[in-house]
């Protein structure tokens, strides 16, 4: 692939930038633990840790169990607002020494780097995935993209250590074109990887809603202009900054769809427990309006509105189930019910991922099936669409069945078996819909705990080996 010039705007890309506004946002953001450790923030935030909690995390400074190199501390005055009456919100975004007993995990999960044509954008799946900024409003403990957020170096595939880069819209928008002209010419298929036309991609990182509004107006219309059918957009800032989503940025969505009506937008939420929308009282409990529903903190549901009036804008929420947050099946009916009922689909939840020190946060699988599964008793079938998936190597997983029975004549299933079965397969997705069955461990947190207990594996969970030189294999086939 040759490299990019300077990204020229086409005159229908530029009269779009021209039309978008770019307000300044505070968001009223708390840095790190210093502010807390020398009480110099504001004072009614000061008492968010304890003493003791902070003793402890000062004891912990400059040794390879200090969390703040693990993972930055970072939170909004909302999110603070939202937490002063809520354990798991403060679960969320407070630093816990916990987080480093254990610091066993990937720095790469998924093997992301494998799938990266260019700097910033991952091509797994039939779609593709860009880091568009490396920091969100606030810092969640348990985030899957710890490395990026954190800045930490990663080997690559190739042997080569360094950071992950982000994304820009020169290499992108080429890397885009030659793949699917190379598709075109090869009747409609890479020759290579087997993938159709890249007609989506997300927008990520980190929150892309960090970025300014025109940033991310160049993004949409630069994407557009290169061919992409449909745009997604993931944010945590529904929760940790609703204020966000204000007229300038809906002006601005409105203005694109204007331009480019035919492009679809999607906007990927992540909202992990009630209390990170819902009013509480002083006892903790959900304030109920006088019409009988639950009352919404006010920015939150002004926000919500504002995107789902707009037909065109489909959103939906996704959430891993977390130790401590929102393990809680009244927790997760409440959330999908009240999601759904105010215009917002319920994509999937996710088991936890492989992340470093993924055992302080990961429920075992087996628990989070149930959770679910109890979750999604007493709602409605439109609203029990979300799935549970595990990311493995290989792809996003559903645990699709947990059985309580043993099964006669099958050895290894005394106890019961957890069927897993493929959702998403990188490339030409050759194995999805395959499954794999496990006999059950009621401990296992990833894929490992069950190794021992394999029953059947036509996916090949068990049996996984790194993709090849697929960097260098779809950048000569894009210079053909």
């Amino acid at each position: 692939m040759s490299q990019p010039t300077r990204y020229v705007p086409t005159r229908r890309e530029q009269a779009f930038l021209d039309r978008v506004e770019n307000p300044r946002y505070d968001r009223e953001i708390i840095n790190g633990l210093k502010p807390f450790i020398e009480e110099r923030g504001p004072e009614d935030m000061r008492g968010f840790y304890s003493s003791d909690e902070i003793a402890e995390l000062v004891s912990l400074r400059g040794t390879e169990r200090d969390v703040e190199t693990r993972m930055p501390v970072k939170m909004t005055r909302h999110y603070f607002e939202m937490a002063k009456r809520s354990v798991p919100l403060q679960r969320l975004v407070k630093a816990s020494p916990d987080e480093t007993l254990s610091l066993a995990g990937s720095e790469d999960p998924g093997y992301q780097m494998d799938f990266s044509p260019v700097e910033g954008l991952l091509h797994k799946y039939e779609m593709g995935l860009m880091y568009v900024v490396s920091t969100c409003s606030a810092h969640c403990r348990f985030c899957y993209r710890e490395e990026l957020i954190a800045r930490k170096e990663i080997e690559r595939q190739d042997g080569t250590v360094a950071k992950k880069g982000l994304a820009r819209i020169p290499e992108v928008v080429e890397y885009v074109r030659a793949h699917n002209r190379t598709v075109e010419e090869n009747g409609g298929r890479h020759p290579e990887t087997g993938r159709e036309k890249l007609r989506e991609i997300l927008l990520s990182g980190g929150d892309p809603m960090m970025l300014p509004n025109g940033k991310l107006a160049a993004w949409f219309a630069a994407l557009a202009e290169a061919g992409i059918e449909s745009i997604r957009l993931g944010t945590k800032d529904m929760a940790f900054y609703p204020q966000r989503f204000d007229d300038a940025f809906l002006a601005m969505i409105d203005a694109f769809h204007e331009t480019y009506p035919e492009v679809a937008f999607r906007l990927m939420i992540h909202f992990n427990h009630p209390d990170e929308f819902l009013v509480k009282d002083e006892a903790g409990d959900y304030e109920t309006r006088a019409d009988g529903f639950l009352a919404w903190n006010p920015a939150a549901r002004r926000a919500i509105d504002g995107v789902v009036s707009r037909g065109w804008l489909h959103v939906e929420n996704q959430a891993p189930i977390i130790r401590g947050i929102n393990d809680d099946s009244d927790a997760l009916r409440i959330m999908q019910r009240e999601l759904y009922r105010v215009g917002v689909g319920n994509h999937y939840f996710f088991c936890g991922r492989d992340i470093v020190a993924y055992r302080a946060f990961n429920v075992p699988i087996e628990t989070a099936w149930a959770l679910l599964n109890e979750s999604q008793k007493g709602l409605s079938g439109v609203e029990t669409h979300a799935r549970l998936s595990i990311t493995h190597y290989k792809g996003k997983t559903e645990v699709a069945a947990v059985t309580n029975e043993p099964i006669p004549g099958l050895a290894g299933a005394e106890n019961g078996v957890l069927i897993f079965k493929n959702l998403r397969n990188a490339l030409d997705a050759p194995d999805r819909g395959k499954v794999c069955i496990v006999g059950r461990n009621p401990e296992a947190i990833w894929f490992d705990d069950y190794e021992d207990r394999v029953l059947f594996d036509e996916v090949g969970l068990y049996d996984y080996g790194r993709v090849q030189h697929l960097r260098q294999a779809e950048s000569a086939a894009g210079k053909r």
